[in-house]
């Protein structure tokens, strides 16, 4: 594994002359169920909610990402979400892996895992906690880019990671042919001008902030990897489809019904109110693993409140 961090192949920074398959509109970041008592990975829900998604209209699915608890999934568990959620999907529609990590190495393991079982691509945060230089980000990613051919779509949100990838870092890393586009959510809607400017002509920008996903969107972003898509997929994906199409009258007025979701599944950290939520709605248990708690009952009615606006419940 330590060549693996020191390659660097001239091949691999340069423009791809090949179209980047690029995946657009609303992806759902999926939460994780799992069984009370046991905490283990609850199997059967999570078909459902599978089902569900694709039923209803979801674009992507994103398994084991930051809302589907993949810090306290350990590695084992981590690739069978992956292989579960890739063999339920069969192919109809593409399924993204959370493979990110705060060390390189295990980045490395957990992507090379999601090429082998099946993933369409690979979500990959930037390392948490190591507080990295910008040389130490692009090392990171070169070195994942390196070695596992996959599509790798960067994950920037320091209001968790306590690490900023700043426009110029991106600028660089989407140069790589299969470093394929970024999960921008900073919320700050401008910074999307800068990064059109500066990367790759077909790397793709997500918002990874569902308040502010639309204009987003609007201003040229390809997606959303949203939280919201987890109790409202059906209106997630029409509101992207007319975002993404132009009709930001239409997006709008979808997204209004949205608001008080977009704000109420954050009044505890993620993924805690949006598995509350999904609970209520009679697909899962509301069970969550340590250092994460059950939502308090104080925001319970704020998200209640929110889930009947949407018309949800």
């Amino acid at each position: 594994m330590p060549d693996l961090l020191h390659q660097y192949h001239e091949a691999a920074v340069a423009p791809s002359n090949l179209e980047r398959k690029m995946i657009t509109g609303s992806i759902v970041a999926l939460v994780t169920p799992m069984q009370s008592g046991s905490m283990t990975v609850d199997w059967a829900a999570l078909e459902v909610l599978i089902e569900w998604h694709v039923e209803q209209g979801t674009d992507a699915i994103v398994a084991v990402g930051t809302t589907g608890e993949s810090a306290t999934l350990n590695v084992s568990e981590h690739g069978k979400v992956i292989e579960f959620v890739v063999d339920k999907v069969c192919g109809r529609i593409p399924v993204i892996a959370g493979t990110g990590a705060n060390s390189t190495s295990e980045a490395i393991e957990l992507t090379q895992t999601a090429k082998k079982v099946g993933a369409d691509a690979c979500l990959l945060v930037t390392p948490y906690y190591n507080k990295p230089t910008q040389q130490g980000l692009f090392e990171h990613y070169k070195a994942i880019a390196t070695a596992v051919d996959i599509d790798q779509v960067l994950y920037n949100v320091p209001g968790r990671t306590a690490c900023d990838m700043v426009p110029d870092t991106v600028a660089k890393l989407s140069r790589f042919s299969n470093i394929v586009g970024i999960k921008e959510a900073t919320g700050d809607v401008s910074r999307l001008d800068e990064l059109k400017a500066s990367c790759a002509p077909d790397f793709a920008f997500y918002s990874g902030d569902d308040a502010t996903a639309r204009q987003f969107m609007v201003k040229g972003g390809h997606g959303n990897i949203s939280v919201t898509a987890n109790v409202a997929p059906k209106l997630m994906s029409e509101m992207c489809a007319a975002a993404l199409r132009g009709d930001s009258n239409r997006a709008e007025e979808i997204d209004l019904n949205l608001n008080l979701l977009h704000s109420a599944l954050f009044v505890e950290a993620n993924p805690i109110p949006v598995k509350w939520a999904v609970s209520q709605m009679g697909m899962m248990e509301n069970v969550l693993r340590l250092p994460m708690t059950a939502l308090s009952e104080e925001h319970k009615k704020v998200v209640e409140v929110a889930l009947k606006a949407a018309k949800v419940i």
